[in-house]
């Protein structure tokens, strides 16, 4: 059936797919609002899925902002409790160079005991213990409740927890107008860009939860909000160079933070302004690459001499009241709008500001908001209730008659897909021998994962699987395996003349990343690469997107 055969009607329509529109459409489907969440790409295309996944204590922001702080340590509590699966608790420690303001250290300690965040003063040597990372002529470390988080799986949870609770949820339709009749936002226009066709949905509120680009999505209604697009660049490197999250004590600056996460470490990041015609289009120039790899060496040595792998940039939503041009003296704090009392527009609000670390509080502040409009009396409960894969671990449910003679690295497929969806692993079908065969080496991604990905998670293509999976986010950058994911989704169903188009797609958007950092061994990777796609395969003679070294 057309899912647009006749009007459909809802209470709250949310625009954008990141981790705040994700979340927010939770809340509002567990409080029982008929929920739509709308998105113009995938989940996690924009600043969500270009970001550090630190699991902020909120000590980074204690000595300049103290209510993000307070915030970031009382939500990384939570999501330690119902987001176990997407959380990795590695501990933080903020260290002080040789170059560095000692006497920063005691105003840093103090101000995070001011906003509830343990920060124990450990020895240097203690420090280098925990983490041998880390440089070893260090002259301060605190100890603080840092960890890492992945923002893809923790995204994913929210959808898939909203649509268990009645949400209808649309990726790949942008919105193109806001519905307005007599001074209140109706609806939506939506551009479905698989369908080339113009559809709409009908609401009583409208929540726009679109990050940066939020600032478009209100101006669609003739309303300005001001804010500051901030480009950070980071650096991912090809394997994991240390356990614990190594922060830089000292005012915020570029490179200042070194993330573990998952088979890798990752360097950020930069700050600085760019115009709104360039957020859909952020590329990491030579000059960031030079900053991180400079600034990160003096965290950690062994940055100097472990490859790169791939440089990316996101765009903080920050709004602004200044003109900082870097961005970085501006409050992190979550920013609700109500359009009505604000603007005169009835029936929109605007969702903004916050990190990924408080998408849970952010969400709850716009559905209080919402429920208050609406009339409804319903209370927030995300913050007790586990979220799908942290609601029963472990929990790879798999039958006993298929797993015996598995091999090792089926073993470690099957291990890798419990550490990614946690209970919901169970769900994976492993009956078959060709649905345990790995299609990537570097992320253990069997057929079997592929398969429940695009059953269950709404992935029909290799970007998106990159995203729910990890696929071609090891050190080959999808080398090897984004043919083989593409012959499988072609097998499972989706046409092969798309799936050729979308693998030349996965291809130059890997190249973008590997760009910049483009040189030793991860320039002989991109010649392979595309010695094998192009020179064997042919794909530069697919129609559609070019595929080239000027990507």
């Amino acid at each position: 059936m057309d899912y647009f055969a006749e009007k459909k009607y809802y209470d709250v329509i949310i625009i954008g797919g990141g981790i705040t529109g994700a979340g927010t459409a939770r809340d509002c489907a567990m409080r029982g609002l008929k929920t739509l969440l709308v998105e113009r790409f995938d989940f996690t295309a924009g600043a969500t899925g270009r970001n550090h996944g630190l699991l902020h204590s909120g000590a980074r922001y204690a000595v300049t902002d103290k209510e993000s702080a307070s915030e970031c340590i009382t939500e990384n509590m939570i999501l330690r409790r119902i987001a176990r699966h997407c959380v990795e608790d590695t501990g933080g420690l903020f260290v002080t160079l040789q170059d560095d303001d000692l006497g920063y250290q005691a105003k840093f300690v103090e101000s995070c005991r001011a906003s509830g965040i343990n920060a124990e003063v450990i020895d240097p040597a203690e420090a280098r213990r925990l983490e041998p990372a880390v440089n070893p002529g260090i002259i301060g470390a605190v100890r603080v409740p840092d960890g890492a988080v992945d923002p893809f799986r923790l995204t994913i949870s929210n959808v898939v927890d909203a649509v268990r609770n009645g949400a209808d949820v649309l990726t790949f339709h942008e919105v193109q107008s806001l519905i307005i009749v007599g001074g209140k936002v109706v609806g939506v226009r939506m551009l479905d860009k698989r369908g080339k066709r113009e559809v709409e949905a009908y609401s009583s509120l409208v929540i726009n939860a679109a990050g940066i680009w939020g600032y478009l999505v209100a101006k669609k209604a003739g309303i300005t909000i001001n804010m500051f697009p901030a480009k950070g660049a980071l650096l991912i490197f090809g394997h994991r160079i240390n356990n614990m999250v190594i922060n830089r004590c000292r005012k915020p600056a570029d490179a200042d933070i070194l993330v573990p996460g998952d088979t890798i470490s990752l360097i950020g990041t930069t700050s600085s302004r760019v115009p709104y015609e360039d957020i859909d289009n952020m590329r990491v120039t030579r000059d960031e690459v030079d900053v991180l790899l400079r600034e990160g060496s003096l965290i950690a040595p062994v940055l100097a001499n472990t490859r790169i792998i791939r440089a990316y940039a996101g765009v903080r939503p920050l709004v602004a009241a200044d003109n900082d041009p870097s961005g970085r003296s501006i409050s992190r704090g979550i920013v609700c709008l109500d359009h009505a009392s604000r603007d005169g527009l009835d029936g929109f609000i605007t969702i903004t500001g916050g990190k990924l670390m408080t998408y849970r509080l952010m969400a709850e502040k716009a559905v209080d908001m919402a429920c208050a409009k609406l009339g409804r009396n319903a209370v927030c409960r995300t913050a007790e209730t586990m979220l799908p894969g942290s609601d029963d671990m472990p929990g790879y449910n798999v039958k006993k008659d298929c797993c015996g003679g598995l091999l090792p690295d089926q073993q470690s497929a099957v291990r890798a897909a419990t550490g990614r969806h946690g209970s919901l692993s169970r769900h994976i079908v492993c009956d078959k021998e060709s649905d345990r065969a790995v299609v990537c080496e570097c992320e253990q991604v069997s057929v079997g994962e592929i398969r429940y990905a695009m059953d269950q998670l709404h992935a029909d293509r290799l970007v998106s699987l990159r995203r729910r999976t990890r696929l071609g986010m090891g050190t080959c950058q999808g080398e090897l395996c984004a043919c083989r994911a593409a012959g499988v989704m072609a097998a499972l169903g989706k046409d092969p003349v798309s799936t050729l188009a979308d693998l030349k797609s996965f291809i130059a958007e890997r190249w973008k990343g590997m760009e910049a950092v483009a040189w030793g061994d991860t320039l002989a990777e991109a010649q392979l690469m595309e010695w094998l796609y192009v020179g064997m395969c042919g794909l530069d003679r697919v129609p559609g997107l070019s595929y080239s070294k000027k990507q």
